[in-house]
């Protein structure tokens, strides 16, 4: 058994794992939205990625932690049921804030409680592209659909 090496950082839920595929990634945010929890996708800067007790203006209350909320990349998407559709939100948020960490939550919106959160990409896992995790799978742009057909004329001079 080892331990954990002196100055790796903990994050979050899932930290200690290899960085995860294209595929376990799907397979997570697919778990979520069959669960029918409200994917949040979120992301913050390197140095704000991973939780520290006190704060800068040395509040030390039991419980409080800087570094909890991460800035939400958007809306939390409420009524999502196509994980594709948090795939490519994970994808723009890693290609619009390059170095940053994003991280994954769930929602469940009846309890009103977070049920699932994982860090998706981490700005160490320098061998990958972009910082590493999900990356968009090439997508097939389909032709555009064909105009409408005009309306018709009528004629009412009586």
């Amino acid at each position: 058994m080892q331990v954990w090496p002196i100055n790796e950082k903990k994050y979050e839920n899932m930290s200690f794992l290899p960085p995860l595929s294209n595929q376990e990634i799907a397979k997570q945010v697919q778990y979520l939205v069959n669960n029918g929890w409200v994917p949040c996708v979120e992301f913050a800067n390197q140095e704000d990625g991973f939780v520290v007790a006190g704060n800068r203006a040395n509040v030390m209350s039991p419980g409080y932690y800087d570094n909890r909320y991460w800035t939400m990349y958007k809306l939390p998407m409420y009524g999502c049921t196509d994980p594709g559709q948090v795939l490519e939100e994970i994808y723009n948020c890693k290609m619009e804030n390059p170095g940053c960490f994003v991280r994954l939550l769930g929602f469940d919106n009846v309890r009103q409680v977070q049920c699932a959160g994982l860090i998706i990409v981490r700005p160490d896992q320098g061998a990958a592209p972009m910082g590493g995790g999900y990356s968009a799978p090439p997508q097939q742009m389909a032709p555009p659909p064909p105009p409408p057909p005009a309306a018709p004329t009528y004629n009412y001079s009586w």
